[in-house]
């Protein structure tokens, strides 16, 4: 058996936080990994669908833009664009990775972990004692639907498209959320013919104009979007070709078909049932992480189902790692909200990116979340394209603003934005929400001109003095 202060189940973005944010306090710590270091978002998330995403989102951009537009000549050239996501993979090989946790000291445990009690785990058959906690931070799996057939047919997850050599003639994609929204974009850059099925609307979580928007947009781009239909069946054939079947009969035949409708939590072989938890459950915690019921179980990232985003995730670990370094030292904690050891943020202040194009960029509560929680709120929207640095960025550039107040703190609970390059204006909206920053105090920062961020300006405008 070997010890360590703090045993961490997962080598993602995640779980390298919390065992470096601990580690980092005076711990030793270990990290085990069945798979590469680095994680999802590192070889088949994040990084390689932002990159496949981002060769169509310039060409598109110049082709915006007078002057640019004259001198694009061609389109998005795929064998170039999957090169260039092999390079943010490293190949699938993850020896930078081993090396910063060879230089951070973090122990690496190649393997399956497995929990066999309190503080104990077992990997591959050796045993791994933790004396001050064991995080799990293990994310989370695509979840297939029940739709007849269709296991059987080996559909892509997003790791599948996330990872393909080449672009299909032909894919049909199952889901209308944000994988499903981004990689129908990805692909129909690529001249594949996407057609995309949705039970309901787009990002339907989301602002309401953000899911038609780019409903639109996938449109213009090519993309067959069908609006209520769902297979019924779905089979591939001896060539490899697709067909699904639709309730009114229709069939449509693809060269693949992606699933991107959900995920279910990555813990069903962890031996949670050692520890009185069940097998392949979301983990339930506190916001310091700190599963419910235990004094040494962690639950950081997608398993907890906080906030299924790595930033997010990242924040959690940064708050978990200290927070159980302090626990093992005896040192106090600061759990009030915002405190050095809690995630506060996850409740009311989570900041998201859709890469589509155009972007959707949120952060905190849409109109509906916020009134669904009793407060008093107001909302006031904005054309994005009318303001100078919109119309600068692009010719005829095509965007919405929408700002959700709380009319009793006077404070922003939710802004988003929708429209090209609207990804590097969320923080500052992030900042005016975890902030808590009064109305009238937003009048003061003043947007340079001629930027898109002279939304700001209208949209406070719209509201008026409080």
């Amino acid at each position: 058996m070997t010890d360590y202060d703090l045993i961490v189940i997962g080598a993602g973005a995640v779980g390298e936080n919390v065992a470096d944010y601990a580690h980092k306090r005076g711990l030793s710590t270990a990290i085990v990994e069945a798979e590469l270091v680095g994680g999802e978002c590192s070889y088949w998330a994040c990084m390689p669908s932002k990159a496949l995403l981002r060769s169509g989102h310039a060409v598109r951009a110049a082709q915006r833009l007078g002057g640019a537009a004259e001198a694009v000549t061609g389109t998005v050239d795929p064998a170039a664009t999957f090169a260039r996501r092999n390079g943010f993979t490293s190949n699938w090989q993850d020896d930078s990775q081993v090396s910063w946790l060879d230089s951070a000291d973090i122990a690496l445990i190649r393997g399956h972990a497995r929990i066999t009690g309190p503080r104990t785990i077992e990997v591959d058959g050796v045993e791994h004692r933790a004396r001050a906690a064991v995080a799990v931070a293990t994310g989370s799996l695509p979840q297939l639907p029940d739709i007849p057939g269709l296991a059987d047919a080996a559909p892509w997850g997003t790791r599948e498209a996330t990872s393909a050599q080449s672009a299909p003639d032909s894919l049909l994609v199952i889901g209308g959320g944000v994988a499903g929204c981004e990689l129908a974009t990805a692909y129909a850059s690529f001249g594949t013919t996407v057609t995309l099925v949705a039970r309901g609307g787009l990002l339907g979580a989301m602002e309401p104009f953000a899911g038609e928007m780019v409903t639109d947009a996938l449109r213009e781009l090519g993309v067959d979007v069908r609006i209520g239909a769902t297979p019924v069946r779905v089979d591939r054939d001896e060539h490899g070709l697709v067909t699904a079947t639709f309730e009114d009969g229709l069939t449509l035949v693809t060269s693949e078909v992606l699933v991107a409708t959900g995920r279910t939590a990555h813990t069903a072989e962890l031996g949670l049932e050692t520890v009185g938890l069940t097998p392949g459950a979301w983990l339930d915690v506190d916001d310091t992480m700190l599963v419910h019921g235990t004094d040494w179980l962690y639950g950081v990232g997608d398993v907890n189902h906080r906030a299924l985003l790595t930033h997010q995730g990242k924040y959690q670990a940064r708050a978990a790692g200290e927070a159980i370094a302090a626990r093992f030292q005896g040192t106090p904690l600061q759990t009030a909200p915002w405190g050095a050891h809690v995630a506060t943020a996850d409740h009311a202040a989570v900041p998201q990116v859709t890469f589509t194009d155009p972007e959707v960029a949120s952060v905190g509560l849409t109109e509906a979340a916020a009134r669904q929680q009793g407060l008093n709120v107001r909302a006031v929207e904005y054309d994005l394209g009318a303001v100078a640095g919109s119309a600068l960025q692009a010719d005829g550039y095509t965007g919405r603003a929408k700002a959700v107040v709380d009319e009793d703190r006077h404070v922003l609970v939710g802004v988003t934005f929708v429209g090209q390059d609207v990804a590097e204006m969320l923080q500052a909206a992030t900042v005016a929400v975890v902030g808590e920053v009064p109305i009238d105090r937003l009048w003061h920062a003043v947007p340079a001109y001629p930027t898109m961020s002279e939304i700001w300006l209208r949209l406070l405008e719209t509201l008026g003095r409080p």
